[in-house]
């Protein structure tokens, strides 16, 4: 008496961009500012390179600690006077990382939670950045500009896709 095996049932996995947004969505959880918290995760070739969140400079209180973030206090809208913020961007933290561990970064493609600010893009296209695949919209339009210019890739991504490898 010979029996068939049962049919197997297919593998649902993610689409490379839905797994590398999940993953930024969970670097953005260690992100310390008290307006959003957002994640970069640098990719090249399917690999994670660096990952970054927002927050202050090593060794620097973060906001809560000293109490509360100025920008909010002083009635500062979102994406005017960065430079008034004490944290470095996430996508600024994923490069740092880089460099302090000599990773290259050309090729790659970042993974962000949020579109990324003027001076974050300037720094991607330096850092040779050709891909930038964001999940919110931030209010910065010369951003867009620049990387449009370059030639960086700026991809808006909406809702998990299923997908294979």
């Amino acid at each position: 008496m010979s029996s068939k095996p049962a049919a197997a049932t297919p593998v649902t996995r993610p689409a490379w961009d839905d797994y590398f947004m999940e993953i930024c969505g969970v670097v953005a959880k260690r992100g310390t500012c008290l307006r959003r918290h957002v994640g970069c995760v640098l990719v090249r070739e399917r690999r994670i390179l660096t990952t970054g969140y927002n927050g202050p400079p090593k060794g620097v209180a973060h906001c809560d600690e000293r109490g509360g973030c100025l920008r909010e206090q002083l009635g500062i809208n979102s994406g005017e006077r960065i430079e008034l913020c004490r944290a470095l961007h996430a996508e600024q933290n994923a490069i740092i990382q880089a460099a302090v561990h000599g990773v290259a970064l050309p090729g790659a493609t970042a993974y962000t939670t949020n579109q990324p600010c003027v001076t974050c893009a300037k720094m991607l296209i330096n850092a040779g950045i050709v891909r930038i695949v964001y999940a919110g919209e931030y209010p910065d339009q010369l951003a867009r500009e620049l990387l449009a210019e370059a030639g960086v890739a700026l991809s808006p991504w909406t809702t998990p896709q299923e997908g294979s490898p």
